[in-house]
This record gives structure tokens, C-alpha cells and sequence, in this order.
């Protein structure tokens, strides 16, 4: 059901913006998930959920394999993070593999705890957790085998962890992904703060739900010896989650004019030698996006970055995710 609401506000978004350039969007009626823009060439191209008509098949299917895609970031030399994929029992019974749940327990000990499990595809943060103990690794690796045959285990990294949205040689967008988090007044539980969170997220029309009963809070909770009824001192700001993601209650901060050069540079490179049009890039910097690179990582790739969760923080950011997306068109027309 979500991918759904989010595809239909990308429809809703394409719709309201073609006219500018002289093109029209068709929607499938009854879920929204699919539509046909027709520029005013008479050109067609198609989106599905948030996939645009723009990336190479191949290029664009490796991206959504993390395990792939990290595979060949490294083969050409860039920073990513230590880690391995693993198969559910099940799966890797099947294909004869010996990398099963409990070998990736091992690779997890060997790492040395606390270790990041995630689902090996997907995004938006779903399935991502940061374990530390047996007990943890294997209920999350369960998380992850429901929608899943791959997991990813990694090591952590830690920074800043920063979006860059690349469309044809130029970053269109940037802006720091801050985990969801809640800032105490000395008086109220830390399950009532998350509580008024949620109403101001509706109340900048921002559809996100912050699932209470996450049990990845109740972990990042415990390990801070904190829980949901605990009393945060006035001005102590606590991370609930180990991602930073926007769907999963995270905040921006743009920063598009600020990047560093280099930075600039990388992204555009890795979107390049990924074979992609439309990427979004996901580093994890030690230190500023402004600053010139020294230690870094690249958590990942996006080849359908999504730029309408974004849109859904406030006004001001729908305004630049409709002028972003226009941009997108016109590359596509070409």
C-alpha cells in the first residue's frame, strides 16, 4: 500500500508539471501506479511505481541488487562498505549455496557486533536494523527473509550520511538524511514526544507513520538504557533509529549549494561508470559534504531516487521537487 500512495504522488506530481513543456500524462485508473507521458514530439515514454522510463534495464536492475551493485563499485575503486550477502535457508537450499542464515551468524562474529543487517534489495530503509547480540541477528534476519531471499550483513560505518541525486552529467539535488529523532523538554516520555512528531509530520502534510512498535527502536532504546516511557532532560536530542532514511520519519537538510567540487565529481563519475542516467548516490561522509573527501563511503545506489517522499516534508520542498522533476522530463524527451 505504500509504494502505491507513493507512486500515485509521483502520477499526481508528472501530471500537474507536463503541461508546462507541452506533454500529458495518462494514469492507469484504478491503483495509479503506472502512466504514459506523451511529450509534444509525440514522443512516448512509461514510469512504474517510481521507476522512470530513463536508465538502461541492465544498469538500472543491478542498482537494485545491493549486493551486485556494491560488487562492481569496488571492482572500479570506490569506497563502499565491508560485507557480504547471504541466503535464507530455504533459498539457499535450493541453488546449493552454503552462505545460509547461520553462516552469515559467523561472518557477523568475525565482523565483530554490532553488525547492519538489511534486505539485500528494496529501499527506503525498510528492513535495515543494528544488531548486537545472537538474539537480535537472527529475529532480524527473519525481518529481512519475509520480503526477501538475499540479506546483506555490513559492517557499520559512521558520519554523516548525505543523498545526491545525479540526472545527465549534473547534480540536480542534495541534501543530508538525519535519523528519526526526538528532542526532550525535561518532562515529556520519550512515547509522547514521538507522538507529537507525528503530528507535526501531519501537520506539514507529510504522510509518514512512525511505527511505535518498531522493534528496532525498542533495541536502539535499550541499548541506550532508555525506553518509551523515559524522561528526556530539555534540549537532549535522541536518534530512535539507525537509518536515516525520509520514509522511516528521518529529516533533511538540503544542501545542494554546498557540496564540495570533488564530491560533485564522484557522484557524477559513479553515476556514469554505473551506466545510469538518474541515480541517486548514498554517501556516508566523516566529516561535511563541503569539505574536500577524505574518509567516505558509498552506502549504496538509487537508480529510482524517489524525489516525491521528498516533496512530502513541506511546500517549500515540493516546489523544488516539481522543478526537479520537470528537469527529468526534459532529459527524457531528448
Amino acid at each position: 500500500m505504500k509504494n502505491i500512495k507513493e507512486s500515485w504522488a509521483l502520477g499526481r506530481i508528472l501530471r500537474k508539471i507536463a503541461p508546462k513543456i507541452g506533454a500529458r500524462v495518462l494514469t492507469e485508473s484504478e491503483w495509479g501506479i503506472a502512466g504514459q507521458i506523451t511529450f509534444k514530439s509525440g514522443k512516448r515514454s512509461y514510469f512504474r511505481y517510481n521507476t522512470l522510463d530513463l536508465n538502461p534495464m541492465g544498469s538500472s536492475e543491478i542498482a537494485k541488487d545491493k549486493g551486485y551493485a556494491t560488487y562492481f563499485m569496488k571492482a572500479m575503486g570506490y569506497p563502499v562498505i565491508l560485507g557480504q550477502t547471504f541466503f535464507s535457508n530455504r533459498w539457499a537450499k535450493a541453488i546449493g549455496s552454503p552462505r545460509n542464515v547461520d553462516a552469515a551468524y559467523r561472518y557477523a562474529k568475525r565482523l565483530g557486533f554490532p553488525v547492519i543487517v538489511k534486505p539485500n534489495s528494496g529501499s527506503q530503509g525498510s528492513g535495515v536494523a543494528l544488531v548486537h547480540n545472537q538474539r537480535e541477528f537472527y529475529r532480524a534476519m527473519r525481518a529481512v527473509y519475509q520480503n526477501d531471499k538475499v540479506a546483506l550483513v555490513q559492517r557499520p560505518v559512521h558520519g554523516r550520511d548525505y543523498r545526491l541525486v545525479v540526472l545527465d552529467q549534473k547534480v540536480i539535488s542534495a541534501y543530508e538524511r538525519i535519523p528519526l529523532s526526538v528532542v526532550g523538554d525535561g518532562k515529556s516520555s520519550v512515547l509522547r514526544l514521538l507522538k507529537q512528531k507525528q503530528k507535526e509530520f501531519a501537520s506539514l502534510g507529510r504522510d509518514t507513520q512512525i511505527k511505535l512498535d518498531d522493534p528496532r527502536i525498542a533495541y536502539k532504546l535499550r541499548h541506550q538504557g532508555l525506553g518509551l516511557k523515559s524522561v528526556l532532560e530539555k534540549g537532549q536530542r535522541l536518534y530512535l533509529l539507525d537509518n536515516a532514511n525520509l520514509s522511516t520519519g528521518g529529516d533533511s537538510v538540503d544542501v545542494t549549494k554546498k557540496i564540495h567540487p570533488a564530491f560533485r565529481q564522484i557522484a557524477v563519475r559513479l553515476t556514469h561508470d554505473m551506466g545510469l542516467r538518474l541515480c541517486g548516490v548514498d554517501l556516508m561522509i566523516a566529516g561535511s559534504i563541503e569539505d574536500k573527501p577524505s574518509v567516505y563511503w558509498v552506502i549504496e545506489i538509487n537508480s529510482a531516487p524517489g524525489l516525491d517522499h521528498y516533496a512530502k516534508i513541506g511546500d517549500a520542498q515540493e516546489k523544488v521537487v516539481k522543478k526537479l522533476y520537470l528537469e527529468v522530463l526534459r532529459h527524457m524527451e531528448r
